[in-house]
Formats: C-alpha cells, structure tokens, sequence
C-alpha cells in the first residue's frame, strides 16, 4: 500500500478543499508513492511523535494540527517545528494533516464529540457558503441509466436524506461531426439527431472533479456536453460546529432522532 492510498481514503473523508484559509492540511512531509509501513495517529507531530513512529515502524503520521501553518525561511533547528520537519525528512517519516476539512463535516471531529455527549438531532452551526453545484448533461437515451448510475456513484444527487435524485427531460440532440472524429452515432459531416436525455443532479462542490471524471467514463460520446454551475442553495452537510439535544429518556437513541 502506498502513502496516496492513505491519503486518498482520507480526503474521501474530508476533502482538502473544505479547510479554512488559513489551514495548511494535507500532505506536510513525504512522498505520495512511498510504500507505507504502518500508520501513526496523533494530535500534533512532534519530535518525540516522529520517533516513536520511527520506533514503531511506522512511515507515516496522521495528525490533526498541521505541523507547518506557515513557510519556513530558514531550518536550523531554532524551534520544535524545525526540528520536527528535519528529522521527519532524516527519517523519511510522511506527515499528513487533517484539521479544519476534518472538524467542517458532518461526521467529523464535531460528531464524535457529540456521541460522547449522547446529542440528537445534530445540525451544523455555521454552514459554509458556495458549496453546492449542479451538474447538466446530456446522454443518449439507451445510455441513460448506465451514465445516471455511475454519476450517482460518484456522490451526486445526494439532497438531505435522499440519495439518487435527479431530473431527466427527453429532447433531440443534434450535432455534426467534423473529419478529425470518431463519432459514436452518425456519420462525418453529416447533421445527426439522436433522442437524448437530459439529466440535472446536485452535488457538493468539493467532489465536482469525480463527477465529471464518472460522467466522462461512463458517456459513449467522444466529446461529452456538460455544464456545471455554482448553487446559492445552502448545503447543511459542512461547516462550523455542531449542534444538538441531549438524549432524553423516553428517545428512541438514533442521532436523527425527534423524540426530544
């Protein structure tokens, strides 16, 4: 197992792209193609954390508070910070970072706070704005449901407690294809009209990418047609804090709970 194993499993967890600005989570130290031999969690990477990892056999460290928030000018070894990165190269030791993506996720830091506490009907406090996209494509209607799924695989479509939800709209698509093109249906040079679908799905902007890489794999045509355009809409699955009711007696126990 390489290190971008780890790490991809991780960012499935917690997108980079949903830290704050001034976080610097993500891989610190390491290289993304080193064999990892076994995995340390932390708090905080440290000298003393590094070597225990070291130790332990251990080439990688997961921690939560980055242990770079801002560039180094000069490593003398001044500070613990410098010392901490020097002997993580040294000792080809690869620190990864998970802090503020992992605390704006619904079932992050936050949550599990909230199930030592026996909370129900959690909510996020503070949404984060700007985090929703809609996607618009159009698939050949024998290929419709082929697309639809793999687009639904990929994360999208996902609207409170609903999963797979999308509208679809049949219309002709026409097109022309040039010299320089392979196509799927018609002939080059030609106007062709196929009977199509139109689908429209919502997902979280930070899974936009392999979105479009499922709707691009999975599409028959050799050049997809798609938009994707930002939503205003909020998105109650991110953000700051987490709030809840305390578990009453009588509650049925589930986190959606509305017995309280």
């Amino acid at each position: 197992m390489k290190i971008a194993d780890i790490v991809s499993v991780l960012e499935q967890l917690a997108a980079p792209s949903l830290q704050e600005s001034y976080d610097n989570a993500g891989l610190i130290t390491g290289h993304p193609n080193m064999d990892c031999t076994g995995v340390l969690c932390t708090l905080d990477a440290t000298e003393q954390v590094i070597e225990e990892a070291k130790q332990l056999h251990c080439n990688m460290v997961v921690a939560h508070h980055p242990i770079l928030f801002r560039p180094l000018k000069k490593i003398t070894g001044k500070t613990y910070v410098e010392r901490t990165i020097v002997k993580a190269i040294k000792d080809d030791v690869a620190i990864y970072a998970i802090h503020t993506n992992l605390d704006n996720v619904i079932e992050g830091v936050n949550d599990k706070i909230a199930d030592k506490l026996n909370l129900v009907n959690r909510r996020v406090l503070s949404s984060k704005e700007k985090m929703l996209m809609k996607l618009y494509t159009f698939v050949p209607s024998a290929h419709a449901e082929k697309v639809r799924s793999a687009i639904f695989e990929a994360g999208a479509g996902q609207i409170g407690n609903y999963s797979e939800c999308s509208f679809n709209t049949d219309g002709k698509g026409t097109f022309k294809a040039g010299e320089n093109t392979d196509p799927f249906v018609g002939e080059k040079g030609k106007r062709h009209e196929e009977d199509e679908v139109k689908m429209e799905m919502i997902l979280p902007a930070y899974i936009k990418q392999q979105v479009v890489n499922a709707l691009i794999k999975s599409h028959p045509y050799e050049e997809v047609a798609y938009d994707v355009i930002a939503l205003e809409n909020e998105f109650d699955k991110t953000g700051s804090g987490l709030v809840g009711a305390a578990l009453s007696r009588k509650c049925c126990g589930s986190r959606l709970c509305t017995c309280s």
